[in-house]
């Protein structure tokens, strides 16, 4: 992997958001693979020739790949971390270690340590949350949003100190990014477990004096629109990712039937 692709993202996010991001990304990628093929193949039946074709296909039938979803995930989820690790006034090694983990095990090892490099960028620049936010609300799905925010929240969490600067981002990034306000609140009852056995009922987006009934009908709700399926399109590792997500619903609602005493 080049880091023509990564240097040519970052400086579209930069100028243009989310959507130039992408732009900049593909552009030095086809830029890369150009080179590569003028290399191999002086004829014209290189990489460069197959991008192209690829590139006439997807103009044809509209909307992006799913190279093109999982790279935009990525250029958004690294602005937005920024955003989150200076939330509080301090850059933590423990905040910077679990990007990085995280972006090896999905884009691999030198992707994260691209991520690292434009990380250190984005922590010089303001970042405007508000147009951040409107780019990928108008460009993601809202299930590969919600993992976003998971992922986030998750980065905020990880030292063990869950800071209320942090958190109030948090809840403005959830909401320019187009999330419900209860699931906002949802995702972040799984971190942040501040009121004892109630955040469980936070995470199934119901109330304690919900019926048995309601607390069996919130689970299978939650359960069905935080499965891992519904982010299938950005790799299979991300969807391990996204089975965290449905891990902690799942423990949400055994926490209440033990609790209730439920079947």
């Amino acid at each position: 992997m080049g880091s023509t692709k990564w240097i040519t993202g970052i400086l579209g996010w930069v100028a243009f958001g989310p959507i130039g991001g992408l732009i900049g990304f593909l552009l030095g990628k086809a830029y890369e693979e150009y080179i590569d093929g003028s290399r191999q193949l002086p004829g014209g039946d290189g990489p460069y020739t197959q991008q192209r074709t690829q590139t006439q296909q997807r103009t044809q039938r509209g909307g992006y790949t799913a190279n093109e979803q999982r790279n935009s995930f990525f250029v958004s989820l690294l602005v937005l971390s920024s955003a989150v690790i200076r939330a509080d006034g301090k850059t933590l090694q423990s905040e910077l270690n679990c990007v990085r983990e995280f972006i090896r095990q999905n884009f691999g090892e030198q992707a994260a340590n691209q991520a690292m490099q434009i990380l250190q960028q984005l922590g010089t620049q303001e970042i405007n949350i508000y147009q951040v936010g409107g780019q990928i609300s108008a460009n993601m799905n809202y299930s590969q949003r919600l993992q976003l925010f998971h992922y986030l929240v998750n980065i905020a969490t990880v030292d063990g100190d869950f800071a209320k600067a942090e958190k109030d981002v948090l809840e403005v990034i959830g909401s320019v990014i187009g999330l419900t306000n209860t699931d906002v609140a949802s995702v972040i009852a799984m971190f942040y477990k501040d009121r004892g056995d109630e955040s469980a009922y936070t995470i199934l987006e119901i109330s304690p004096s919900a019926t048995d009934d309601e607390v069996r009908a919130a689970y299978r709700r939650m359960a069905m629109k935080y499965h891992p399926d519904r982010v299938s399109t950005l790799g299979e590792d991300v969807q391990k990712a996204a089975a965290q997500k449905f891990q902690q619903v799942h423990d949400a609602y055994e926490t209440i039937k033990k609790k209730r005493g439920m079947n």
